[in-house]
């Protein structure tokens, strides 16, 4: 079983390794990526119908002691359905990206070690989704930083370098934030076990008066990992170095961190503000209600005034982090179910999205909206054209694609709760949502460009007036992530059904705790904890 759960983190380490052996050889670095890619793949499914298929209600939790030290003394990994979906999400991306790598990345990067770094990256992203331990969930985050801060910047044009300047400024910054705050919840607890946290913070909570002022410390570590986890999940105003950077490197790297990155922010902030986080969500929560909201309205109106493909989608991926956190802030079943079936959602068609992006570049010969391309791809690649309309529409929430069951889960969560004005403010992002949508298909998929520019100089040869033909390695993973997305949509029944399992698990702390702890050693810290004197 332990094996299990470390696949996920071997098997991209193990394959970045053996690319680097290879740096002389790209293509065999290549072919390598791919096939580790399927291995991550493979894992990842096998350890999601683990977890499914447990006994224990509402789905099992695997565990694995690293070394055989106990919980909460050593190296502890945990695998729960919501981690084992974002480790299955994160496998899907990768290989999507990668496959389409073949073809996007030119080879001086892959002379770089492009495709080793990628799997640094995705085995930082794992290992985040499976941690139990907060100092390991900073050490994940670091080891994705590092990673996706050289893809950033691979290639060393200006555009990227300003770009990785912005981007690992504000990332550092909240690593430091982080840190912090890991060490003053160390010295406040006594561990940085997410389980033992959990017990020690719920225990500190029920013991009255006499640990106010404990349970203060602890509010002010719940904001400090707030503001850190905001700013890798780029929320409200915590979003500037995104749309200031995810338009610069390879569309496959865009693709690759649209569709993962902030998701392990907003995976850190919903694990943190279920398990351990509690005890006073009166506060944090009603803090993170308004930073969803205004995380939704500032994104889309960011994107609605944007002419570049990718700066429009930047935006984008704010404004729907926002639908993420605002299930995370009801913090019922049905809204926490919802947070999770959009994430479900959010990752599949962002990637795509960025994905597309980078073949419209190739046929129009420019990513700008407000200039005229080579060539009209609803003309020259509907293929192309129709693989677009599917995450597209999906994102703006267009039924019955995988965004409209997303978006009508929380805003059914908002209204059960009567806060009509954040049902409101989810409706009409959605609607603003087409609207941007609605700018890219009509300036980039629909309209022509002028006959001079179609036609070519008349000393070109014939071929420069045709478009460019498209490399199977490019489409193959954009009709792959569509199709799920469809298939999210008309199957939204089960996937409902699975993101509801995952929301009873993470609103029920304590399976997680005696899954990790046992329930023996989660009796004994409790009741040695409701003895100590009160400060």
């Amino acid at each position: 079983m332990s094996t299990l759960i470390v696949l996920p983190i071997i098997i991209p380490l193990v394959t970045a390794c053996l690319g680097l052996l290879a740096f002389r050889s790209p293509r065999i670095q290549q072919a390598l990526s791919v096939l580790g890619g399927f291995g991550l793949l493979t894992a990842a499914i096998v350890l999601l119908m683990r977890v499914w298929t447990a006994a224990e209600p509402p789905g099992g939790i695997l565990v694995a002691q690293m070394g055989s030290w106990p919980a909460p003394f050593g190296i502890t990994l945990v695998a729960d359905l919501f981690g084992a979906i974002m480790v299955l999400l994160a496998a899907i991306t990768g290989l999507a990206v990668l496959i389409y790598s073949v073809a996007d990345v030119d080879m001086p990067r892959k002379r770089l070690l492009y495709f080793p770094l990628v799997h640094v990256l995705l085995a930082g992203v794992c290992g985040a989704f499976l941690t139990g331990d907060v100092f390991n969930l900073y050490v994940c985050f670091e080891v994705l930083l590092l990673s996706s801060f050289v893809l950033l910047s691979l290639g060393s044009e200006r555009a990227q370098l300003e770009g990785a300047i912005k981007y690992v400024t504000l990332n550092l910054l909240s690593s430091a934030i982080f840190l912090s705050a890991a060490g003053i919840l160390y010295g406040t607890a006594g561990t940085l076990n997410m389980a033992d946290l959990s017990a020690r913070i719920a225990s500190a909570a029920e013991m009255g008066d006499g640990s106010n002022s404990q349970s203060g410390v602890f509010t002010v570590v719940a904001m400090m990992f707030m503001v850190a986890f905001g700013i890798k999940s780029a929320v409200f105003p915590l979003f500037f170095w995104l749309p200031a950077s995810y338009h610069t490197p390879p569309f496959a790297v865009s693709a690759l961190f649209a569709g993962l990155l902030t998701k392990v922010g907003v995976y850190a902030l919903i694990r943190f503000f279920t398990l351990i986080f509690v005890h006073d969500t009166g506060f944090t929560h009603t803090i993170l209600l308004w930073v969803a909201a205004l995380t939704m309205v500032t994104g889309v109106l960011g994107a609605a005034v944007q002419m570049e493909f990718r700066r429009v989608l930047s935006f984008h991926i704010i404004s729907q982090i926002g639908y993420m956190v605002l299930g995370l802030a009801l913090f019922t079943p049905l809204a926490i179910a919802g947070a999770v079936f959009y994430i479900i959602h959010h990752i599949v068609v962002k990637a795509n999205l960025f994905l597309v992006a980078g073949i419209a570049h190739r046929l129009r010969g420019t990513s700008a909206l407000d200039r005229p391309g080579r060539f009209s791809i609803y003309s020259s690649a509907p293929l192309v054209a129709v693989l677009f309309m599917i995450p597209a529409m999906s994102l703006a929430g267009v039924p019955p694609l995988s965004g409209f069951w997303a978006k009508l889960v929380l805003i059914r969560a908002a209204i059960d709760e009567r806060l009509f004005a954040y049902a409101l403010v989810a409706l009409l992002v959605g609607i603003m949502t087409l609207f941007s949508m609605t700018k890219i298909w009509a300036e980039a998929f629909w309209k022509s460009p002028p006959d001079e520019d179609r036609r070519g100089a008349p000393d070109e040869p014939e071929s420069a007036a045709r478009p460019p033909r498209i490399d199977r390695s490019l489409l193959g993973p954009i009709a792959a992530l569509a199709a799920i997305t469809v298939a999210i949509g008309l199957l939204a029944g089960p996937v409902f059904d699975l993101s509801t399992r995952t929301a009873e698990q993470l609103l029920n702390p304590a399976g997680y705790v005696r899954a990790v702890l046992g329930a023996d050693h989660h009796r004994a810290a409790t009741a040695e904890r409701k003895e100590e004197p009160a400060p």
